[in-house]
């Protein structure tokens, strides 16, 4: 007789919100956790029927925590790769594949991924250090990214003028054409082993400029039907073209001439997925689980209106959490509240997000910028 899910033993390679919100999904399904995390006090630490702390980062580390388990994934991309390929080697079920996290870990690799599959996107060039953007052949102002470990805003760069050369990064890095667009969005699609795809309606997202990251995000989208289209297409194409078994984030730039060009993609469940748990039949995070353990893929379906909004810790606030404005935010109808498990707040470190679900679009955005004034993370 196959195995089936609830005997299996799942690995998570981080234990922060994602793997967090991935457990919880996984309890439906009777699904035994372990988490390898850095953190002794991770988000995941209270809930994973195992948790590990130890570096995601270090061979040894991995390799060991992997033969413990049946199936691998992950929260974060920056995890040892090596580690990874040998336990494939060996037989280990490794989702996504070891193969895809070393793409996308590199984003000058990504970058030249898109050219070869034809995937839209801005143009680009290479370089090794910043003392090659004295001859670049942009015109400034252009967008300089690290290849490597980027994330939430870390690790980009706006180059405006040559005196800005000196402020470069100063490692491998991508620079590319600034692009003038009108909206960031977002679709994730999901392929489990069988080859069956299903990718969730298109989301819009709004940017805390001086952090960079998404603090507001509106589901579903309400672009022409051709543009919406378009851009689950070309998540699909990505996907099938990787060869992906499970989630896949693809963030995009619609420009205002109307074109679509993917900016970067996270193979994981993502920031711009989770208002699915209230706002779609079935969850980026069960999907990425259905996938997984190739089990059927649910339906993406929106059930409502849905806007999401990340809980960050305030400016010049740094220490244990308080959240302020709590419970006249509770008592609002349609808000769905999940907090991190983090017991320290800092300047704009997630420390949860807030799911507003009604029957118009116009009162959850009413809503949601209700909720952002009135609840705040401070120490």
């Amino acid at each position: 007789m196959a195995k089936q899910i609830s005997d299996l033993k799942l690995g998570i390679l981080g234990g922060g919100q994602l793997g967090r919100m991935m457990i919880q999904e996984g309890i439906n399904y009777n699904l035994c956790t372990h988490v390898l995390d850095p953190d002794p006090d991770a988000p995941c630490k209270n809930l994973a029927n195992v948790f590990v702390c130890g570096s995601i980062d270090d061979y040894d580390t991995v390799y060991n925590f992997g033969k413990s388990v049946d199936i691998i994934t992950i929260e974060i991309e920056k995890v040892n790769i090596d580690a990874l390929e040998q336990l494939e080697k060996e037989g280990k079920i490794v989702y996504p594949q070891p193969r895809v996290i070393r793409l996308i870990q590199d984003k000058g690799i990504q970058k030249q991924f898109f050219k070869e599959n034809e995937i839209p996107t801005a143009p680009f060039q290479i370089i090794s250090n910043k003392t090659e953007l004295a001859t670049s052949r942009f015109s400034l102002p252009y967008i300089m990214k690290l290849r490597k470990d980027g994330y939430d805003g870390k690790g980009v760069m706006k180059i405006s003028t040559p005196e800005d050369f000196n402020h470069a990064f100063d490692k491998p890095s991508l620079i590319e054409e600034l692009i003038d667009f009108e909206k960031e969005i977002a679709v994730i699609v999901a392929r489990n082993p069988n080859g069956e795809i299903k990718t969730f309606p298109m989301v819009e997202m709004e940017f805390n400029k001086e952090a960079n990251l998404v603090e507001f995000l509106i589901s579903p989208s309400t672009y022409l039907e051709d543009i919406q289209a378009k851009a689950e297409k070309i998540a699909m194409d990505i996907a099938v073209a990787l060869n992906i078994t499970g989630i896949l984030a693809v963030e995009m730039f619609v420009t205002k001439t109307g074109e679509l060009l993917v900016n970067e993609l996270a193979p994981r469940p993502h920031n711009s997925g989770h208002q699915s748990i209230e706002g779609n039949v079935v969850s980026q995070f069960a999907q990425h689980l259905r996938a997984i353990f190739n089990l059927p893929l649910g339906d993406t379906s929106c059930l409502n209106h849905a806007v999401m909004i990340n809980v960050l810790g305030e400016k010049n606030h740094e220490g244990i959490a308080v959240y302020e404005g709590l419970n006249e935010v509770l008592k609002m109808d349609g808000v769905y509240l999940h907090l991190y498990g983090k017991k320290f707040t800092k300047p704009f470190r997630k420390m949860g997000h807030i799911t507003i679900v009604d029957q118009q679009r116009e009162k959850a955005i009413l809503k949601a910028r209700e909720v952002q004034k009135i609840l705040k993370v401070i120490s």
